[in-house]
């Protein structure tokens, strides 16, 4: 569960792979507070999309919607209150992510 905790998965709009396609390639980077935390392409994955999924779908049941995590490039840190996420991936779009205060 280490990527998969309550308000732990903010997600851009989804779209269908019969209109978007399997990316195989495509800069990823992540700024934090304007400042760059991480880049890489998806490119340099060891595994595709694709084998990804088909490796997941013999564990267990996928379905339409469903989100999968995996690794990012280099330069994971900690996210604190008040920082600004700014994701982005060339070809589907930029998410920007405030991180606020835990309950409490």
């Amino acid at each position: 569960m280490a990527k998969g905790f309550d308000g732990a998965a903010p997600c851009g709009a989804l779209g269908p792979v019969a209109a978007l396609g399997h990316p195989r390639e495509g800069r990823l980077s992540v700024h934090v507070n304007g400042r760059l935390r991480q880049e890489g392409d998806l490119a340099e994955m060891i595994w595709s999309v694709p084998e990804i999924i088909a490796c997941l779908s013999r564990l267990l049941t996928l379905a339409a919607g469903d989100l999968v995590f995996t690794g990012t490039p280099a330069g994971v840190g900690p996210l604190r209150p008040g920082d600004v996420c700014v994701v982005a991936l060339a070809g589907l779009g930029t998410l920007t992510t405030p991180i606020l205060s835990g309950p409490g």
